[in-house]
């Protein structure tokens, strides 16, 4: 979203890292979306969906699988597998914008589900 959007641009730097500069408009989205203050949104009711982020990060990069699961954590996901977690309220645009910030996109997947074999142990947990 943001990359393609011309909101960040990537430079690549000669000792493998990689810097992500924001544009003006980038500047006021990234504002929009701090990180340590994102937050998924609780509707008043729920849409019956379920949101599943899936993620396969090369071990070489265990430092972006580590802060992907802080993330994801940290926005109150419910961790259904090793690399798999579920959420039941709409997130798209808060995981667009951790996987562009990260660079993560190629590793990650997002679902939207109608229906889990679990359910009723996932409506119990996000009291649904």
């Amino acid at each position: 979203m943001l990359y393609r959007s011309r909101l960040i641009k990537a430079v690549e730097h000669r000792d493998g890292t990689t810097e992500l500069i924001l544009s003006s408009e980038g500047k006021q989205m990234a504002l929009r979306y701090n990180l340590e203050k994102l937050r998924i949104k609780k509707p008043s009711q729920w849409d019956k969906k379920w949101r599943i982020v899936m993620f396969d990060v090369p071990e070489r990069l265990k430092r972006l699988r580590r802060t992907l699961h802080f993330h994801l954590k940290e926005l109150e996901f419910y961790q259904y597998q090793k690399s798999v977690f579920v959420h039941p309220y709409e997130c798209s645009k808060e995981i667009e914008f951790i996987l562009e910030f990260y660079g993560a996109r190629k590793y990650v997947r997002f679902v939207e589900a109608t229906h889990l074999d679990n359910e009723l142990h996932l409506k119990t947990l996000f009291r649904l």
